[in-house]
């Protein structure tokens, strides 16, 4: 232990200022327990204060808002609450001593502090992919951006990144930011997807037509060349095994490279206690409680699995605190035998993965590929959905009921033809 170091003492330690991390505080609070919030930002929101586009809160606020407006009503009622929150906090460690001891240690201006906690909420987000982690090579030149990076410079300190732009990735973020470029009145010249198809949600690939910007799908940004700063990249296409089809390439002459290549959840804190991963997803293993392997942790957000809408990640949030509610009740959620949930048919991945039976849940899933008139089965329970399309850039949440878990000794989810 650090006994230089001051001591706190809460019920729960909540690690993470975005969505998933307020609304877990807030609904804590709500269910009396004695709360403490810690982000390394300088103020609460996550990434949400530089998502200046409309689109978020349709679910949980039943209104459309910006991204500053969702974490706003968020931060007031945290506030109201009287939740206790430092930002500018930066978590170092969290220790595992039994179910219902843990450790968190943080450092912030005012100094280094080690709090115990009867349960953790980790909600602390994604990470971007970068450059190097997607192949590109080439000069290390000025100009390479990841979307938030770029986001950041623009929505929070007004300062545009460059004027001619290529960017990687067409999912929701790329798309979005593609519409920002186009919009300060710089020259978008490529969207460039490794895909076959869009990455991005319908009403955000109509952002290309509308701008008149170019999507190179089944293509890829292989290199940078420059001398200080971006002045092309090269592009080749790929086969339907994603391998580059020699000859292919070509150069487009831009200032700026904008990486939008997908989300990591952020769990290397959690594998140093030995939550177990899940491949699929990148985050942990959970049980309808959304409690990791480690009893007495939880996990919520973008860190257990990539959403594509903040609502969900608000609503995961609540839900964790809930589980924390009754793990510190109880001296641990109660042992009873799980319902093991597995990824059938074109299901690329799945949470949570263990269900209790005593309560209504939603999984949330993705598909490995696009397919049109499916329907959505788990044989076990004679559970049919029929869904006019899925995409893997769109999150699908499936409701079940208590009374269709407890059919089952297990559970296949599968996206098939109808």
């Amino acid at each position: 232990m650090f006994p230089e170091i001051p001591m706190l003492s809460y019920d729960v330690v909540v690690v993470g200022g975005g969505p998933a991390g307020m609304a877990a505080a807030i609904r804590a609070k709500e269910l009396g327990l004695k709360v403490l919030l810690l982000d390394e930002n300088d103020y609460l929101g996550g990434i949400l204060p530089q998502c200046i586009h409309p689109g978020f809160g349709l679910h949980y606020y039943r209104e459309e808002l910006t991204g500053p407006e969702f974490a706003s009503r968020l931060a007031k009622r945290l506030v109201e609450l009287g939740v206790e929150y430092r930002t500018a906090a930066r978590v170092l460690e969290i220790k595992n001593y039994s179910d219902l001891e843990k450790v968190v240690i943080f450092t912030s201006p005012s100094g280094a502090y080690q709090v115990w906690a009867k349960a953790v909420i980790y909600a602390a987000g994604a990470r971007e992919r970068h450059a190097f982690e997607i192949g590109i090579v080439g000069d290390r030149v000025s100009g390479i951006y990841t979307a938030g990076e770029a986001q950041t410079l623009m929505d929070l300190y007004g300062i545009m990144p460059g004027k001619e732009i290529v960017i990687v990735g067409s999912g929701d973020v790329g798309l979005i930011m593609a519409r920002r470029f186009a919009l300060e009145g710089a020259k978008v010249k490529a969207v460039v997807e490794l895909m076959p198809y869009p990455g991005g949600l319908a009403r955000n690939v109509m952002i290309l037509k509308d701008f008149n910007i170019p999507l190179y799908l089944s293509h890829k940004v292989v290199e940078v060349r420059g001398k200080g700063r971006v002045e092309r990249v090269k592009v080749v296409r790929v086969d339907e095994n994603l391998n580059e089809i020699p000859g292919s390439e070509f150069w487009i002459e831009a200032d700026t490279l904008i990486i939008s290549a997908g989300l990591v959840p952020s769990v290397k804190k959690l594998k140093k206690i030995g939550v177990e991963i899940d491949p699929a997803t990148g985050g942990p293993v959970v049980n309808d409680r959304l409690e990791t392997s480690v009893p007495g942790i939880f996990v919520a957000g973008n860190s257990l699995l990539i959403n594509d809408l903040v609502d969900y990640v608000a609503e995961q949030g609540e839900l964790a605190a809930e589980g924390a509610k009754e793990f510190i009740e109880n001296g641990g959620i109660e042992s009873r035998k799980w319902v093991k949930v597995e990824k059938g048919e074109n299901v690329r991945l799945i949470a949570p993965h263990y269900l209790s039976g005593d309560r209504d849940v939603y999984l949330y899933l993705r598909v490995s590929k696009p397919m049109e008139d499916v329907e959505l089965r788990i044989p076990e329970i004679g559970k049919r959905m029929k869904l006019p399309v899925v995409k893997p850039a769109e999150m699908l949440r499936i409701k079940l009921k208590a009374e269709e878990i407890r059919k089952a000794e297990r559970l296949t989810v599968e996206v098939v033809k109808a």
